[in-house]
């Protein structure tokens, strides 16, 4: 009889062979210049992905196969084979409540202003509507202030379970919590160190958004931004593989899900699988008047760089994180300004989106009511 040790040795042989010919097959075909590069099929993709979260391809062939993807512009089918393998991978709990709002910001964070997105699932909370956002705590290439950060600096738990989130979001007296990506899907948190390597936005940056670790028992909404326009059907087709029953993807500062608080800007919105709709939307439709973009940056932050000086040094990701901590929790507390007006705006495009209100208008008044109520204080806690 044929040794079964032996032959389970053969048959992991057998297969690193064939994984090792898939991606030699797959980078020789994506990774041959401007005009010669080859695109894979959504199935290759996804194999390729799993390969490398699942470590069974070394590091420098999982930092060609990222690259050449990128510089050759992954296509539809590429990054939907990604995210295949990224919702593989992750953890997803349905939470014991009827809908839940994902909140996803850019995960390499920002570094022009304070993020005060942190706060706002706690916002939505106080307004009847479970929310969590989710990240990491640091990524490359901004390596900015990130909700993880944010919330770590107010003392806000960071290192949940999927599950630990779904009874948050379940408690009434809180309703909403972070979920990170180092807890809901290790493998693709490994490739931290990898991505900063390539330097290069890689398609992960993408997709990672639509992980979606926390659903609702019968619909979960996802709310991301952009930037750059062609991302905004690109994030509608993510959004609808990932299983999404409604998607609203705001063109928002940073890539961020808050507008410019100075300026119209565009959102993009699905329901129940229907047809994608735009609409222009304005801050002065929520009676905000601002005469800034955004919450700016405290001078004292390592970093700062004033509009006539283009030399100044990088900036302090947690030193960021830190003060939008501050800013966002003096905005809970009733403090007028930026911050308020940037949760009163998120917030209330979010509540029209889930059907709260029809009006913009009206859904900024239950904003508001929440915070000067004090219900978005309470339930964040914490201070």
């Amino acid at each position: 009889m044929r040794d079964a040790t032996a032959g389970a040795a053969a048959s992991g042989e057998t297969a690193g062979a064939n994984d090792g010919a898939l991606m030699r097959s797959i980078i020789q075909r994506i990774a041959t210049g401007p005009e010669l590069s080859k695109d894979i099929t959504r199935d290759e993709a996804r194999r390729g992905m799993r390969l490398v979260l699942d470590g069974a391809v070394d590091p420098v062939r999982a930092a060609v196969f990222l690259i050449a993807l990128r510089m050759k512009r992954e296509t539809d089918d590429e990054n939907l084979g990604i995210l295949d393998a990224v919702l593989e991978t992750t953890t997803t709990v349905t939470a014991p409540v009827g809908e839940v709002v994902d909140l996803s910001d850019p995960y390499n964070g920002f570094n022009r202003n304070l993020p005060v997105s942190a706060f706002l699932p706690a916002v939505l909370a106080a307004c009847g509507v479970p929310a969590i956002s989710h990240g990491v705590e640091s990524m490359g290439p901004k390596f900015g202030a990130t909700h993880h950060r944010v919330l770590a600096a107010c003392g806000a738990p960071v290192a949940s379970t999927p599950q630990e989130v779904g009874a948050r979001l379940a408690d009434p007296g809180v309703g909403w919590a972070y979920c990170d990506q180092s807890v809901f899907n290790p493998r693709l948190h490994a490739l931290s160190e990898l991505r900063s390597l390539i330097v290069k936005r890689p398609a992960l940056a993408t997709v990672e958004v639509m992980a979606g670790p926390v659903r609702g028992r019968r619909r979960t909404h996802v709310v991301t931004g952009y930037v750059h326009k062609p991302y905004a059907r690109i994030y509608m087709a993510l959004a609808r593989c990932a299983g999404f029953d409604s998607a609203l993807i705001v063109r928002g500062i940073e890539g961020g899900i808050i507008p410019s608080l100075r300026q119209g800007a565009k959102v993009w919105t699905y329901h129940d699988g229907a047809e994608e709709h735009d609409a222009d939307i304005s801050p002065a439709a929520l009676g905000i008047e601002q005469s800034v973009r955004a919450v700016p940056l405290p001078e004292e932050v390592a970093g700062y760089r004033r509009k006539s000086d283009d030399t100044g040094g990088e900036v302090d990701g947690l030193a960021i994180a830190r003060a939008a901590a501050r800013a966002g929790l003096d905005a809970l507390d009733g403090a007028p300004g930026p911050a308020r007006d940037s949760l009163i705006y998120g917030a209330a495009l979010i509540l029209r989106h889930t059907g709260r209100t029809r009006r913009l208008d009206e859904a900024a008044d239950l904003a508001r009511a929440a915070l000067d109520g004090g219900r978005a204080r309470a339930g964040f806690g914490l201070r």
